[in-house]
């Protein structure tokens, strides 16, 4: 149920249609456009959708679809039907192509069979078939400029032929005759043959008709001029009018043989050109959301409201051609809060948000996209009710605030669990006390009914009423307190003030006047409104300071994330260098006694000779210093002195620090201090305190000359130059979408909770597509728009699980 019967007037929903009308490119999707109606059931808004949304991408990413002849001939096919009528040249000729632009549209989706593209426009396509043979005969009998073929029948081949004979004796005839004509200066240099009445004719000039015999056709304006049919020439004339006449009756007949042959075939004629005026229809339906830039939310099966970024078509238009952008609205409206007050001051945005809704909502469930993000989720709704402006009348005796208590009523009478409700100015039209009980009462029994609404009031007990109400929320238009300036943005969960001092103030309204205003007004009411004012001052000014503790928390989140990286890895390589170090030791242990062994063995064999003995002790000696000793001293004591370099210190040279081992290399020098990097670590030192190293002892005391490369994934370099903030804008799908995967797989890798992508505003087909592959990762908790101040709809905002 819809009330009253000029809602689609008072939401707007006539000019969509009006823009769909000129989306269409011929009477037949025309004719679908009057016949859009509203309906609440899912599976048809889901196909219709459906349908819309695949025909989008075919407008956006298809150019080669046919996009001409949608030629309306339903009125030709009605002719047809009525035995012994022949369609004209021009009829068949608009059928002709008509049905070829439907061949062209079935064979289009014919070829995405294979890749499962456009299920829903093949689906639509399916019944529609157009008979070969008589496809053919239209093609045998009209050629490509609307005319019968000369090879239609062999009878109109002889009669063509002969009338060309005819014709081309005749004009010999009357070229000689011209020429003796002019040299008798008869006729000007610039005249030639001519036709009147059919027949060729030469002009002559008037004092010399009488000169040649023969019947006067016509004559010019000036009358100094007459069109003149020599007697020699009546019959060669008359013979060629009766072959025209033949001929006449001979297309006659090969047109009416080619009618009986298509009769037999009108009803599926006639589901081609139904299928043709669907097409034509669903394009405009396409092309409207491409420049709405609408898509597809998700649909329930139940009354549901989750907007995210919706904005109101017709505005969006206006604002597209101003170069200006809408301000996106956010509402969300379930079974715990169904029905949103919205307050805040007048020229504040609460009407457009009201009719954003109701457009929406309505163009929703009549199957048309809509302009919002498409992670958006939307319900069905049975009935739609509305009460903006006011129907007063003069007939029916009706004043202002009359005609929204009729309205009322019938709210009250219709609305149901699966009912939206909208009301502009609640309670307003008569004395403001009385008329806010009226309002608090029937919202009362609305809430009760648990239909769904959105109301717009400046009423102080019903944004208290929706405070202490169960199935009741707040909504305020923001309004900049500071400067006196709307925002336009809804802001659920909190009562708006409708700031009439303030605005009294800014327009120059005595200061006096305001000062009385207050005190007749009362206390308890000015310091509501004041309250609700310094609300929102400070809501905003923690949302900012909130901005910055989030920010403050990713980066110490990062650093925690880098130290713990940091320690591990130092741990790791601790445990290594010990355990070289252990297996390093068993190795010359057990060479060592290996070689006594091997000593000891020696002296036994060559039973203690003196001179044998003497030179195994030396072998052994000479092991124990080479092999044994460096390494001893080497790993006991490591070198503490290092080579100094001359020169000041300047940023790049490496340095350690007086009186200690810690070396390090100056990343800037800012006066007397120098910030260091030490490791991963960065500290600020006073130039006097260092001394300078020269390249080759900075690699000496590091380590880097004997340092062990490590494989694998460096997650500390990964910590340091990861952002969380990705910017794609400027690439090319495929190529954005590897960039993503690198993105998200470092970020999972890394355990990042939130992350940032900037794809840019544009027609939102980068944003789609990422969105969209974003979906296939199941960490992906949810996406939304970043706020409007920080990119809006260009940056998504990703929460991971």
């Amino acid at each position: 149920m819809l009330y009253p019967n000029t809602l689609e007037q008072k939401l707007g929903f006539d000019k969509i249609r009006e823009l769909l009308k000129q989306a269409c490119v011929s009477p037949l999707g025309q004719d679908y456009v009057d016949k859009i109606r509203f309906t609440d059931n899912h599976q048809l808004i889901d196909k219709l959708l459906r349908q819309t949304a695949e025909f989008k991408q075919i407008v956006q990413f298809e150019p080669d679809f046919p996009s001409s002849n949608y030629i309306d001939v339903r009125e030709q096919l009605k002719k047809a039907r009525i035995e012994g009528i022949a369609l004209t040249e021009e009829e068949f000729f608009d059928l002709k192509l008509s049905l070829r632009t439907i061949q062209d549209c079935l064979r289009f989706l014919e070829k995405r069979t294979e890749r499962n593209e456009y299920p829903f426009l093949r689906e639509l396509a399916g019944p529609v078939t157009v008979n070969k043979a008589v496809n053919d005969a239209i093609e045998r009998v009209i050629d490509d400029r609307g005319h019968v073929r000369d090879s239609a029948s062999p009878e109109l081949a002889r009669i063509r032929r002969q009338i060309i004979a005819e014709q081309h004796n005749l004009r010999k005839q009357l070229d000689s005759m011209l020429r003796m004509a002019r040299n008798n200066g008869w006729i000007p240099d610039d005249l030639s043959l001519t036709v009147r009445g059919g027949r060729l004719v030469i002009p002559i000039a008037a004092e010399h008709k009488r000169k040649i015999k023969g019947f006067v056709h016509d004559e010019s304006s000036t009358g100094q001029t007459v069109y003149l049919e020599p007697a020699e020439v009546f019959d060669a004339n008359n013979e060629i009018r009766e072959l025209e006449y033949e001929e006449r009756r001979e297309v006659f007949r090969i047109l009416q043989a080619l009618t009986d042959q298509l009769r037999p075939h009108l009803e599926d004629l006639k589901k081609a050109i139904n299928f043709l005026a669907m097409i034509d229809f669903i394009r405009a339906k396409a092309r409207l959301a491409t420049q709405l830039e609408a898509g597809m939310p998700k649909v329930h099966n139940r009354p549901f409201v989750s907007w995210s970024a919706a904005r109101h078509p017709l505005l969006h238009l206006s604002f597209q051609k101003q170069g200006k952008k809408v301000v996106p609205l956010q509402v969300r409206l379930d079974e715990k809060q169904r029905i949103l007050i919205i307050s805040g001051p007048n020229a504040g945005g609460k009407s457009v948000a009201l009719k954003t809704i109701g457009l929406v909502q309505f163009m929703l469930q009549c199957g048309l996209l809509v302009p919002m993000n498409d992670f958006s989720e939307m319900g069905v709704f049975q009935n739609l009710f509305i009460d903006i402006g006011d129907e007063q009348s003069l007939e029916n005796d009706l004043s202002t605030y009359s005609s929204h208590l009729t309205a009322m009523k019938q709210f009250l009478i219709g609305a149901n669990k699966r009912s939206l409700f909208l009301i502009d100015e609640f309670g307003t039209g008569t004395e403001p006390g009385l008329g806010g009980a009226i309002a608090e009462a029937i919202l009362e029994d609305l809430n009760k009914s648990g239909a769904y609404g959105v109301i717009n009031t400046h009423y102080t007990n019903l944004k208290v009423f929706a405070d202490k109400t169960d199935g009741l929320i707040n909504g305020a238009m923001r309004f900049d307190g500071e400067h006196l300036e709307p925002l336009y943005e809804l802001e659920m969960g909190r009562p708006g003030s409708s700031f009439a001092f303030e605005i009294a103030r800014k327009i120059g309204l005595p200061k006096g006047v305001i000062d009385r205003a207050k005190d007749k007004l009362g206390s308890q009411q000015v310091s509501f409104e004041k309250l609700l004012k310094e609300l929102d001052i400070e809501k905003r000014v923690f949302a900012e300071k909130n901005m910055e503790i989030g920010i403050n928390q990713r980066k110490v989140a990062q650093q925690l994330a880098e130290y713990t990286a940091l320690k591990t890895r130092l741990e790791n390589e601790q445990k290594q260098l010990i355990n070289d170090a252990k297996q390093k030791a068993k190795a010359l242990v057990q060479e060592a006694n290996q070689r006594i062994e091997n000593t000891i063995r020696e002296i036994k064999e060559n039973k203690a000779e003196k001179e044998a003995t003497k030179a195994v002790r030396q072998q052994l000696e000479q092991f124990e210093t080479k092999e044994l000793k460096p390494e001893v001293i080497a790993e006991t004591k490591p070198k503490e002195e290092y080579e100094l370099a001359e020169g000041t210190i300047e940023a790049g040279n490496y340095v350690r620090i007086k009186g200690q081992t810690a070396v390090g290399q100056v990343l800037a020098i800012r006066g007397k201090d120098a910030e260091i990097g030490i490791g991963d670590l960065k500290s600020n030192i006073k130039l006097n305190r260092l001394e300078k190293l020269s390249k080759k002892a900075y690699k000496e005391a590091t380590g880097e000359e004997n340092k062990p490369r490590m494989q694998g994934i460096d997650m500390n370099e990964k910590m340091m130059n990861f952002s969380f903030n990705l910017d794609i804008r400027g690439k090319r799908g495929e190529e954005a979408l590897g960039v993503v995967d690198q993105f998200m797989n470092d970020a999972l890798m890394l355990g990042y909770p939130e992350l940032r992508i900037v794809h840019g505003k544009g027609d939102g087909i980068l944003r789609t597509l990422v969105r969209n592959h974003l979906r296939t990762y199941k960490e992906v908790a949810r996406m939304a728009d970043e706020h409007v101040d920080r990119g809006g709809a260009g940056v998504t905002v990703v929460q991971m699980r």
